[in-house]
Parts: C-alpha cells; structure tokens; sequence
C-alpha cells in the first residue's frame, strides 16, 4: 500500500494494513500531509479485495496529539478526500478500523480514535478533549461521538475541563476495548484486528454499517434497514461458504462475494 510517506507508512499484515502517522517531532500532529497519506491509506484499504481490516496508531510513542496549530496558524487544511479532519472522521471506511493507542490521544487525535471501531491503549495512555482551553470546540467528532460511548456526564466531563484522562479510566467505561501494557498496544491491536479479519468481508462490512447507523433509526423502520443492508449477505457465496465449512468441519475460504 502506499500513503504519504512524509507523514503517514502504511504496511500489510496479512489481510490487515497498519497505518502509522509518523510525525514524531510534533506528537503526531495532524497537518495536510497526514489528512492526505491517512485518507489515501483508507481509500487503499476498502478498494483491496486482500484487506480486511485497518489498525491505525503513531510513530514515537504518542498516537496523536491533535491538530497541527502550527500548520493551522499557516493556512493548512487537515482534512482530506471527503473524510474530514486526519483523513478519517467524517468518513471512516466501510471496514473495521482498530485504534492503537500509546502515550497522547489529545483533541483531534481523540477524535480519530473515536472514528475507529475499537480501540486498544496501554496502561500509560491519556485521552482528552482540551480543545476549550484553546478557545476552540471538538469539532471533528469528539462531541458527536463521545456521548454515545460513554456515560453522559463522563462526556461532559471530558468536553468541559479539557483534562486529561487516563486509558484506565476509559476502559473502565467501556470505551477502551484492550488495556495493555505500555508498549504493547501495536501488537495487541494488530493481533485483534486479525482476529476481526478472519470472518467474512461481506458480513463484516454489513455489520459494522448497522452497528453505526442504527443508533438514529427510527423504532418502526430499524428492521426494514436493517434487512436492506443484510440481505444480499444471505445470499452470498460467502453465506454458503460459511454454512458449507461448519458442515464440512474446516476453516472458510472467503471471496468477498
């Protein structure tokens, strides 16, 4: 895969494509670039017949600190492609992405792990939303998501005083999926991200579009959507091959199809 190699590398996993912001000097700020090589990265990754999830995590020991203020002050746009800020949140792909979290996930770095679909942090990783003590509002998600991941006044909490929070805390609150120790994040993400790459592409992408688009369906409409979205899964060639490697006792050969 390719990506903007200045401040974004990407590398494949088997069926899993790890992208890396790589702006170490700067906490993995999101500038231009990063939108651009992130943005480039997903777009790879949901056109690849050969991926089938995504792990997304920071160079240097920090995932991402947030927008490049520097790079802001100077003009620079840290959206891209129609995904919107750090090439992502507006727009996450169709398949799973994990978040591995070491060290800083502050304001927009937060909000890209927000538009992950799990996420797995270290023991000394620290989260927040500072974005009010900048005279600034998280406007790349962070709002939008966090209260509908976590008790409310948690959110607010967060939202409001802009401080930091550790890992422990928010996976006690059931937003961090793996707590690991530190320096272990990358392959506890790669590793689960494999586990999600293992089942069928079809389903896996079916799955996560009700999951993330139920929450605004109206009652009496949820299953009508519902069925939209999940029936041409059942009458895949994945389906049968599904129900064919149960009776057969082996493991499925998946085609996307």
């Amino acid at each position: 895969m390719s990506g903007d190699q200045a401040a974004v590398t990407v590398e494949t996993d088997g069926p899993v494509a790890v992208i890396t912001i790589s702006r170490p000097q700067a906490r993995n700020a999101v500038n231009a670039a990063v939108a651009r090589g992130v943005a480039a990265a997903l777009d790879e990754l949901d056109a690849s017949p050969a991926l089938r999830a995504a792990v997304i995590t920071g160079a240097g020991g920090n995932f991402c600190s947030g927008m490049d203020l520097k790079g802001f002050l100077a003009g620079e746009d840290p959206s891209e492609g129609g995904r919107g800020f750090g090439g992502i949140v507006t727009r996450p792909p169709a398949k799973p992405v994990v978040a591995a979290v070491e060290g800083y996930a502050l304001a927009g770095g937060f909000e890209i792990a927000l538009a992950c679909d799990l996420i797995v942090a270290s023991e000394g990783a620290q989260f927040g939303l500072p974005e009010v003590t900048r005279g600034l509002v998280a406007a790349a998600g962070g709002l939008l998501r966090l209260p509908a991941r976590i008790p409310y006044h948690l959110a607010m909490e967060i939202a409001l005083t802009g401080d930091r929070f550790p890992a422990s805390r928010l996976y006690e609150a059931g937003l961090v999926s793996r707590l690991v120790p530190a320096g272990e994040a990358l392959a506890a993400a790669t590793t689960l991200a494999a586990r999600v790459a293992a089942n069928a592409p079809l389903a896996l992408a079916a799955t996560k579009r009700i999951v993330a688009e139920s929450a605004d369906w109206p009652g009496d409409e949820a299953f009508s959507r519902q069925d939209e979205i999940s029936r041409p899964v059942f009458t895949s060639a994945d389906a049968m091959e599904g129900a064919a490697a149960f009776a057969e006792k082996r493991a499925p050969v998946w085609r996307g199809e």
